[in-house]
Formats: structure tokens, sequence, C-alpha cells
């Protein structure tokens, strides 16, 4: 073990106040649930601007953006200030602009397999988009070998994609299927650094997830696949000189670290620059991670969650030497999709807080980080009465924040997600 900093951090329900001009009755907010993922939905976005008062009576604006979009993952905001990319996972990348979604989606965008949960994952900009206009797309890819996850670049100009082509495709093939099979996550959060590199995460690919047989998932472990990694590749998906495990041939090169399981956030810290992650756990184990380049995050020879059949996933739940223990692990689950640190000043008092995006728990959480990066408090919850599950956030140049959520977990024909803005709301008059 190299970090002794670990929580383990209970879930809790709070009464909160939703207010639409005039003030709603106390909604109670769901009760725990360890298994996050499995509470179903029957909430649909708002269709007006309302007013949120959260658990610390903090009063939030939630605006509509955008509605009846099919599972929308991944979202960049442009530089221009007027325009949003839109990612939905059955294949169809939409543009957002001025506050109102185009009928037409962007042409060009990867053909695609929407196998399970893939399909068009996130979408990123060139840190020199604003000259380049080149900008990134991660989505399942079928070939001889099954369905891979694959890493597209071409160049956007206001209303189309072109010169799109692969510049990365993952070695985590596993076989195929329809748009109703089970297994086989692929991550595919894309994140630039200060340094211009790309980071990808690559999920465990575990097709027999179901079951308690650790063939798929073990790759994890294995240096000489993708799967269950976070990679570390140049703008044009090449390997930079100094990964971690360049020059050894048991080992592929893009590997920066390993032993995840679902990795769906990626988050540089303001301060300190280090890179954080979270990951889905399976029956729990959530975990917030700070990666360091060739460390291996334990994925599946340690988890503090339970296999779906109930089984614990180790013998060791909890730390073996020489692997990394968690920063953060939540219980309940919180199904973390994505991270970001607050460095606006629209919200008094978030500035550097930890926000995560939870999907089957259905709400944000804010969590705060001392300045010996450890995890402090309890955290906070929010949005959770509307009942929605958050797939992606984003901090706006406004220090508004940009929020994606949908109803359902699966069907490439919902139309039940949105985007949504959140700002900060005047203070009810008296």
């Amino acid at each position: 073990m190299r970090r002794n900093r670990h929580a383990l951090i209970l879930g809790s329900a709070g009464l909160l106040a939703v207010t639409a001009g005039a003030a709603l009755p106390l909604a109670q907010q769901d009760p725990p649930n360890p298994i996050a993922a499995t509470s179903p939905s029957t909430s649909n976005p708002p269709e007006q601007p309302l007013v949120v008062v959260t658990e610390n009576k903090r009063r939030l604006r939630v605006v509509p953006l955008a509605r009846g979009l099919s599972h929308p993952w991944g979202m960049a905001l442009l530089p221009d200030g007027r325009t949003i990319l839109v990612t939905e996972r059955p294949g169809r990348l939409r543009v957002v602009r001025d506050g109102v979604l185009e009928k037409t989606p962007v042409a060009g965008v990867p053909t695609l397999n929407p196998l399970f949960i893939g399909g068009l994952m996130d979408v990123a900009l060139h840190p020199a988009f604003a000259s380049n206009q080149l900008v990134y797309l991660s989505y399942s890819k079928d070939g001889d070998r099954g369905v891979t996850l694959a890493l597209a670049r071409g160049r956007f100009d206001g209303q189309a994609l072109t010169d799109v082509r692969d510049i990365f495709v993952a070695e985590a093939w596993e076989a195929g299927g329809g748009a109703t099979a089970g297994g086989g996550t692929f991550g595919g959060r894309i994140l630039f650094g200060r340094d211009g590199l790309l980071y990808l995460t690559v999920g465990d690919r575990d097709v027999r997830v179901l079951t308690d047989d650790p063939l798929v998932r073990s790759r994890a472990q294995s240096l000489r696949s993708h799967t269950g990694k976070v990679l570390r590749l140049r703008d044009d998906g090449s390997v930079p000189k100094d990964n971690p495990f360049v020059g050894r041939k048991d080992a592929l090169p893009e590997i920066f670290t390993y032993g995840h399981r679902n990795a769906y956030g990626l988050a540089f810290h303001p301060q300190t620059g280090a890179l954080w992650e979270c990951e889905f756990g399976p029956m729990g184990g959530d975990e917030l991670n700070v990666l360091v380049a060739g460390r291996n995050y334990g994925w599946p020879l340690v988890s503090a969650g339970r296999n779906y059949s109930g089984k614990l996933v180790s013998e060791e739940p909890w730390w073996r030497p020489g692997l990394e223990m968690p920063a953060y692990a939540w219980n309940p689950s919180v199904n973390p999709t994505n991270i970001l640190f607050y460095t606006g000043t629209a919200f008094a008092g978030w500035r550097n807080s930890l926000f995560v995006s939870g999907l089957g728990s259905k709400q944000l959480q804010r969590l705060t980080i001392n300045r010996e990066g450890l995890v402090v408090g309890r955290p906070e919850s929010l949005l959770g009465e509307l009942g929605l599950r958050f797939r992606d956030l984003r901090q706006g140049p406004e220090g508004a924040l940009y929020v994606l959520t949908e109803g359902r977990p699966s069907g490439n024909d919902d139309i039940d997600g949105s985007l949504l803005r959140i700002e900060p709301a005047p203070e009810a008059s008296k």
C-alpha cells in the first residue's frame, strides 16, 4: 500500500424544497440504496426553469436548455460561448446553440455499434480548437474480433464533421451482440491535460459481469490488454515517449494506469495538477482515485464491492501489497459518471470543491477536498429531488454548471434525456 488515505462514505437522505415561482411542498429524497443502478426513474426533465432549495438552504436555478435527447453521454462547450456539442449514445452528435437544440444531427459521425450501453460516448475539443477545429469522439467499434473502444478525430465546421478517422483502436475486443446484449462496458471518457496530452478510459469489458467468472475482468491486470486501463496518448493517437511502460515488451505502451473497473470520470486538480479518476464498482465499491503513472489500482484483485451473485469479488477486498487504495469509496453506490473540480466564483463557497455526477443514485454530489488532498466531511447531495440520472457535468465560462441527464437506463429509442444549466438563484423576497 502506498497511500493510507481512504474513507467509506454513507449516503444520507435530506429534506429539500423545490420552487418554481411559488413554493411547493417539501419532497423526501429517495432512501440510500446500496445498488444504486437498480433504482428506476419515472421523472421527466423540467420544462421550465425552476428553483431548488438544497439541504444546506442554498437556492439553485435549474434551466432546461435541451429536452428530447436520447441517452446524452458527453458534451463539449465551444470557445464561442454559444455552442455546446452533445453526444447521444445511439450514435448522434447534437448541437445546442444559443440555448436551442438544433433539429439536424451533425453529419460525419463514425459508424458504430450501439451494443448494450455502448455507442457514441464522449466528445472533446483539441486544446487549440479555436484554430484547428479538431474534435475527438469515443465510440464502440465493430470489427472481425467483435466490438471495442475506438477514438476518432475530425474537424467541425459548425454543421458537420470532415476528415474523420480513427486515431486509436483499443486492444479490448469482446464478442458483439444486439442493442440489448448485456455486459462489456467500454469506458470512453476523454480529457486533455495541461501538457496537451490526451487521457482516455477503457472499461473492463466484462461480458460475464452477471457471473462470478473472473476471466474477462481479470484482463484489467494484464499489461498486454487495454481493458480496465487509463491510457495516455498524443493528440494524433501516438504514444508519448515518457509513458510508464514504453520500452517494455510485455506491456502496451499507451497504458498510464491499470487495474480499473469502469472508469467514467477524469479531472485534474486545479492546484496540484494531479489527475483524479472515478469508477463504478459492481454492487458497491465505487471509487475515487488519484492517478500516478504506472500504478495498479487493484481491480479485480481488491474491491469493496460484491459480484452480482452476492459473493465477494475478492477474499482481500480492501488492501493488498503493491496496490493503490482509493482516495475515497462510496457506500452506498453513487454510480459516478464524471467528476469536476469547480474553479468558478458564481457559487459562493464552492470554489475547488469536487463535483460528482451520479447515475443510478440520481444526484450530484459536492465533496470538500482539503490542502492535503483528503476528502473531508460528508458529501452534499444536490438535485436528487429531480429524479433524473446524471451522466455528465461541465463548468461554463460564466461559472454555471451544465449537466446531462436521462430517465431510463437503456433503450436506443428513449427521448427522455436533457441538458440543464445550474446557476445561483436570487434570494427569495420576504
